[in-house]
């Protein structure tokens, strides 16, 4: 019975210790790993603890096999970590950077995104005429009414039946003065009134035909790409055209899904908001860009981090047993030598913390070749997906940032922890006698 109570308070100050683990910042780890190394240094124990793990690691070689099963598998389990979360990274910093604090946009209230939207002609006279809003050089609000809708394309590399959504934006002159990010790479800009294109280069990455010179049928007319821009944000997935050609094309009259104003400083924005919202004619939302596209990141952010969690913890859970039979192994092939260090004045407080040193070292080297691995293979690796609040595919690039990889050496030490803390304490309760009759 008291054993049982001891391995069941050994497993609840586990779970604590793993769960303060995961919120740790590296300069926390920093002063552990400093002072571990004082202690080793200047304590009785801690040198008896530094010379059995230098014993440890001396014999690594003759246990080559085993050994590199447990920093295979957590090479494993922290490269498919890493590259998931790198997933959700990179799809949520697209997405920031394509808003700002000095522009607002505006939509009908309780809309929850673009395509859910409908502004009237006089509500978008009115909001684009709101204080607050900046001016060009002959006095024109910054304000640009668009319209958002799905367009189907053929995709690039795919059979003539295979069709994506992409997001379709009709804007006006305004558009261009309101996100300066956007610029021509290639061709020009469409002429107002004309069934033309500029599409962003990300879409024209997905999606067949669409260079300039070429046509695309949109809806049932085709329209000529004139084109190609880049912004580095979400924009680079969509295509743009005049917003009242493609207003009678999808048969939207003179409505617009929003109204994107440039503000004349940040600090405009709340008495922008409030001007709005004192207007008894208007029901509409107004939030910064930035605020706008940083909500519709973090549903999609969300679901692709619980599934990066998930699936690592599954690989972490074999990549612990796999330490474990493999450290038990090496314990059990040890048990005279440790038995004897214990006979001759050795505390099992060493004998602890040597094998738990010698595990996460191999852990830490597993970490160290799977963030490798996910950083060279996946950082900057082109995808896209539905994009939330839009009616067709986000391109973005996968970011494997160093805040990731700090992530896969804390999940990597973490599965080192677990894997040598048992067999560690097994060698330490190992009774002598029995031990050096074992062998």
């Amino acid at each position: 019975m008291k054993r049982f109570f001891i391995n069941l308070g050994l497993l609840i100050a586990l779970a604590v210790a793993l769960a303060i683990w995961v919120r740790l910042q590296w300069p926390v780890v920093l002063a552990l790993v400093v002072l571990g190394a004082l202690w080793m240094a200047f304590t009785r124990h801690g040198r008896q603890a530094a010379s059995v793990t230098g014993v440890g690691i001396s014999t690594l070689r003759q246990r080559l096999g085993s050994s590199a099963v447990i920093v295979i598998g957590i090479a494993g389990v922290v490269g498919v970590l890493v590259a998931l979360l790198a997933m959700g990274e990179g799809y949520s910093e697209t997405l920031r950077k394509t808003g700002n604090v000095d522009t607002a946009i505006v939509m009908r209230g309780a809309s929850a995104s673009e395509v859910m939207s409908v502004l009237d002609h006089d509500s978008i006279v009115q909001i684009v005429q709101t204080p607050g809003i900046a001016r060009d050089a002959k006095g024109q609000p910054l304000a640009s009414p668009e319209l958002v809708v799905a367009a189907n394309l053929p995709m690039k590399g795919g059979s003539a039946d295979d069709e994506g959504s992409v997001q379709l934006r009709g804007v006006g002159d305004e558009a261009w003065a309101v996100r300066p990010q956007v610029k021509i790479i290639e061709g020009r800009r469409f002429n107002p009134g004309m069934r033309e294109l500029d599409v962003g280069k990300g879409a024209a990455q997905q999606f067949a035909g669409l260079v300039p010179g070429h046509q695309v049928r949109l809806g049932s007319q085709l329209w000529t790409v004139v084109g190609v821009f880049a912004s580095g944000d979400a924009m680079d997935s969509e295509v743009w055209g005049d917003a009242n050609v493609v207003s009678d094309t999808y048969r939207r009259g003179s409505s617009r899904a929003s109204v994107v104003a440039k503000l004349a400083n940040p600090q405009a924005f709340d008495a922008f908001k409030a001007a709005l919202a004192a207007n008894p004619q208007l029901k509409v939302d107004t939030d910064t860009t930035l605020a706008y596209y940083a909500k519709q990141s973090e549903g999609m952010s969300t679901v692709i981090r619980i599934m990066g969690i998930t699936v690592g913890l599954i690989m972490a859970i074999g990549a612990m047993f796999g330490a474990l039979n493999t450290m038990f192994a090496a314990v059990a092939t040890r048990a005279r030598e440790i038995a004897t260090l214990r006979a001759i004045g050795f505390r099992g407080l060493p004998v602890v913390v040597a094998v738990m040193l010698e595990t996460m070292l191999l852990a830490l080297l597993g970490g160290v070749i799977g963030g490798a691995l996910a950083w060279l293979v996946f950082n900057g690796y082109g995808a896209s997906t539905l994009a939330a609040g839009t009616v067709g595919k986000l391109s973005f690039e996968l970011a494997v940032t160093s805040a990731l990889l700090w992530t896969g050496l804390k999940w990597a030490l973490a599965i080192g922890f677990v894997g040598g803390l048992f067999p560690a304490v097994r060698a330490a309760r190992l009774p002598v006698t029995t031990a050096l009759r074992e062998l």
